[in-house]
């Protein structure tokens, strides 16, 4: 059976270890070699590249979030051991792990970091289709010859360029289309490879959670529940029409997906059609301190990832879900594309006060849309507001202050609510 070391790229037949270094991180399948499809995910990557940054964090507990009331947006492994998850309360997150160092996000780090990982996969193959700023897909279709070696051989070697250079590890999951491959590199983390052949997938599906399927959350999960479906092999036992008719448009693709299937094409220079932020709370709230501190951070985040990408929106989305799942969603058209927190946050806020009362709820959320280039970004200013100009010029100044001092350097008093 095809064997590739993950170490030092030696390839061989099948065995435990490697023959040249003695490693035992090996992958071996027998379709190892004739699999082109890929999905590369960071390990922990806000704060891998903080534990990066400051090395005397290597062995220390980190959490990448808010304050003391705010949220984890991720945590590293030592963390997640302890029970750390994304979207926990801080609060409880310290409550299992106390001795956790707290580092707010610092956007355009990380922001930085994924671009030099894009121009090292842009040196593999032009078929990169990223989903945020830690994981893509790739088709290495056609590579080979170009490199001299197989998609798996250059994908290991990525990682260890990405670890040699950037001092960053990641995880592979390499498959035959692109559901198979994303799940794949979930399955051995951190610093995984994982193969899912096409001889290997009926039997690796069968007994799995249905999930697995991206984008199946707690709706998704329950209406699969009521149908029976809990496992991919109770889907297979239904056919197309009545998952049609069970689920509509999403039944054709359940129908697919329980056996493999898969037949979207990594798009190469998809464009981002939204940039959201959003938290489930660990208890149902209409605490409006604690709503409006949430609402606030949220459009930080959302304005970071905005100005990282050099975009701009027009639109400004408010979501809430009640206690008993119903979800509100509010829109309002700005004037102007914006990519500042401050305007975000107020057609934010806006929008909460025409529902606040309808609480409690249990998940909060705000988005940017109908997004352009960042050129396009406040133009002319609010003249119904004659403090916006203000406000944009000190949080401009507050980015570059936070650019060269750190995230920390300055900090709202509503952020800390």
């Amino acid at each position: 059976m095809p064997a590739l070391c993950c170490d030092c790229l030696t390839t061989f037949d099948a065995g435990r270890r490697c023959p040249a270094c003695r490693s035992p991180r090996v992958v071996a399948n027998p379709e190892l070699f004739d699999l082109t499809i890929a999905h590369m995910d960071c390990d922990a990557f806000y704060a891998s590249v903080e534990k990066r940054d400051d090395p005397s964090l290597a062995d220390k507990p980190v959490i990448i979030g808010g304050g003391r009331r705010g949220v984890v947006s991720t945590a590293c492994y030592v963390a997640r051991i302890r029970g750390v998850k994304s979207a926990m309360p801080m609060f409880k997150a310290l409550q299992l792990c106390p001795d956790a160092v707290v580092i707010r996000p610092r956007m355009e780090a990380y922001a930085e970091a994924s671009r030099a990982i894009r121009a090292m996969m842009e040196d593999l193959t032009p078929a990169i289709q990223p989903l945020s700023l830690d994981e893509a897909f790739m088709d290495l279709s056609g590579t080979e010859r170009l490199h001299g070696a197989p998609p798996a051989v250059m994908l290991a070697k990525l990682i260890r360029r990405m670890k040699d250079q950037l001092g960053l590890t990641g995880s592979i999951g390499l498959s035959h289309n692109k559901f198979l491959a994303k799940i794949a590199s979930d399955l051995d983390k951190p610093r995984g490879f994982s193969v899912i052949g096409r001889g290997d997938t009926a039997d690796f599906l069968r007994d799995r959670p249905v999930r697995l399927i991206w984008g199946v959350g707690d709706a998704g999960q329950a209406a699969l529940d009521r149908a029976g479906i809990r496992t991919f092999a109770d889907l297979l036992r239904w056919d197309r029409a009545a998952l049609v008719a069970r689920f509509g448009s999403m039944g054709d693709r359940l129908y697919d997906l329980a056996r493999g299937e898969d037949r979207r094409p990594v798009t190469a220079h998809e464009p981002v059609k939204s940039i959201s932020n959003e938290t489930t709370f660990h208890e149902d709230t209409s605490d409006p301190d604690l709503l409006d501190g949430h609402l606030w951070r949220m459009a930080e985040k959302v304005a970071d990832r905005a100005k990282a990408k050099d975009l701009a929106g027009r639109v400004v989305t408010l979501k809430l879900k009640r206690a008993d799942h119903t979800i509100l969603t509010r829109q309002v058209n700005l004037r102007d594309a914006t990519q500042l927190a401050d305007t975000i946050y107020r057609r934010a806020r806006e929008l909460f006060d025409q529902v606040g009362a309808q609480g409690p709820y249990r998940l909060l959320g705000c988005g940017l849309s109908h997004l352009c280039d960042a050129g396009e970004a406040d133009r002319s200013g609010d003249l119904l507001d004659p403090g916006a100009a203000k406000r944009s010029g000190a949080e401009r100044a507050a980015d570059r202050i936070r650019a060269r001092f750190g995230a920390d350097a300055i900090v709202k008093g509503r952020a800390l609510r």
